[in-house]
């Protein structure tokens, strides 16, 4: 039997030890393809996809959130929120203030030099997903989409 795509990619002489196993492989390698295009893109404007990702989330709520809202929120999980948080704030892009009720929770606003620099990613971000699945028809990404949420209900 001829290796199939992902086998020849990998240079894999031994065929998968499941089917499993090959998706899960198909997955990841798509993923990581995909994050260092759009790693490479958010890089042109200074952010990281994390970062972008924080930025995403407060535009899209318009107002300050707790940063553990943000957290779980996120696409990928990060462990250190707080420290993405600091670079924003370093960077100018978000504010934190003290919750006046609950000092231990911080909310996180975005600034508007942050909404200047999301409204010059918005168009080439779109254009990137284009790119990237524009080869696909509206009914193949829609039963992909479907395909990944049930994978996730393990």
């Amino acid at each position: 039997m001829s290796p199939n795509q992902l086998q020849s990619e990998l240079k894999k002489r031994q065929r998968f030890d499941s089917l499993e196993q090959e998706t899960a492989l198909n997955l990841l390698r798509t993923s990581d393809q995909m994050e260092n295009r759009f790693g490479r893109l958010f890089r042109e404007y200074g952010v990281t996809l994390s970062q972008y990702n924080i930025l995403r989330i407060l535009r899209g709520e318009g107002k300050p959130l707790p940063s553990l809202e943000i957290a779980d929120r996120m696409i990928r999980v990060v462990p250190a929120i707080t420290g993405l948080i600091d670079r924003l704030q370093k960077q100018g892009l978000v504010t934190r203030r003290r919750c006046e009720e609950d000092r231990r929770v911080v909310f996180v606003e975005i600034t508007q030099p942050a909404l200047d620099l999301l409204d010059q990613i918005d168009q080439p971000l779109l254009d990137l997903h284009e790119k990237l699945l524009g080869h696909l028809t509206r009914t193949e990404l829609k039963e992909l989409n479907r395909l990944l949420e049930k994978a996730r209900n393990w």
